[in-house]
């Protein structure tokens, strides 16, 4: 594969490539354009609010304000539209086979999301799963985590006349916070009409003509449906790079207290691809700023960075974890 190469900058003029926009990177990029020579590689042209997006489902002029295209905000920084596939020691390789340097790298890559490229075909996309769910009398949902518990709320606010079926394999909904947070959840959607069928799976391949079966026997009619399960971590094309070693069981990144990448000193990791504990979510959304605004300067300007908010404070970047799953009441 042809590649072009970007040459290296003045050693006056320090580089940051961001792989991803969601959360993390997107403002990562927003807060260092004016301190730093910015590249944020990202397969799609625009930002997303994500924890918007299920509310977009059923009222798509709502995605209007909630989908803004990179170049609106990073006015002083360049977009590469394209995905990473390999990494070298001060270079990044993408798709469209253009090699990157930098001398700071920050993977924001998050979790791997199968989206239009631009936000005209996000927009469109929106219109459509909004007439999906018009047009539907019954509607299934497979999965009890916070998508699938947050769309079929959003659904049965609106449409309270329809039909929800929600289906989820575990033993309560919301398995990662308490139980007895997950049972007021459950025993609203109940209130609401909503069909909620625990310890089960549905093999949405099998389905036929509407009908469905669960791994329990029942048998579900529905006009439509949508799978809310779990996305994968995107980070399995770091397994052929010189990270496939700092990779957990998991597919996560591990990292220190600054959350650089272990053993080395210009690659960063943010948000859900981090190894980093869900119990750190519930620092604030203020302090998650404080950090990315101090951070980089410090560590541009130096060739060693020490703790910049002490014992481990910089674990709060893992905010965007809160932000993937939609953990609004958890951000203090």
């Amino acid at each position: 594969m042809a590649t072009e190469e970007l040459p290296p900058l003045a050693s006056d003029i320090k580089r940051v490539v961001i792989l991803g926009g969601g959360i993390a990177g997107s403002l990562l990029a927003k807060s260092l354009q004016f301190r730093a020579d910015i590249f944020l590689v990202d397969p799609k042209e625009y930002f997303e609010i994500p924890w918007a997006s299920l509310r977009a489902m059923v009222e798509p002029s709502f995605a209007e304000r909630t989908v803004i295209n990179h170049s609106d905000y990073l006015t002083n920084g360049l977009l590469v539209v394209s995905t990473a596939v390999n990494i070298r020691d001060n270079e990044v390789l993408t798709s469209s086979g253009r090699w990157i340097a930098y001398d700071y790298l920050v993977i924001a890559t998050g979790h791997s999301d199968h989206v239009p490229k631009t936000r005209t075909e996000r927009l469109n996309q929106y219109q459509a799963e909004s007439e999906k769910i018009k047009s539907a009398n019954s509607i299934l949902i497979v999965g009890g985590g916070p998508t699938g518990v947050e769309l079929a709320g959003e659904i049965v606010v609106d449409f309270p006349e329809k039909k929800v079926t929600l289906v989820h394999r575990g033993s309560r909904l919301l398995e990662f916070i308490g139980a007895k947070a997950s049972k007021k959840a459950l025993d609203w959607l109940t209130s609401k009409k909503v069909e909620v069928l625990l310890n089960q799976s549905v093999d949405i391949n099998t389905a036929s003509d509407g009908t469905y079966q669960t791994s329990g026997g029942e048998t579900i009619i529905a006009d439509c449906h949508f799978v809310c399960t779990g996305k994968p971590i995107g980070s399995s094309w770091l397994k052929d790079t010189i990270l496939k070693d700092n990779l957990n069981g998991h597919g996560k990144l591990v990292v220190d207290d600054n959350l650089r990448v272990r053993g080395l000193k210009n690659v960063f990791a943010i948000g859900d691809i981090t190894a980093i504990p869900v119990s750190l979510c519930r620092l604030s959304f203020f302090l998650f700023l404080i950090a990315v605004i101090y951070l980089f300067p410090i560590t541009l300007s130096q060739n060693e960075t020490k703790p910049f908010l002490g014992n481990g404070y910089g674990q709060l970047l893992y905010f965007a974890h809160v932000k993937q799953r939609g953990y609004k009441s958890l951000i203090v």
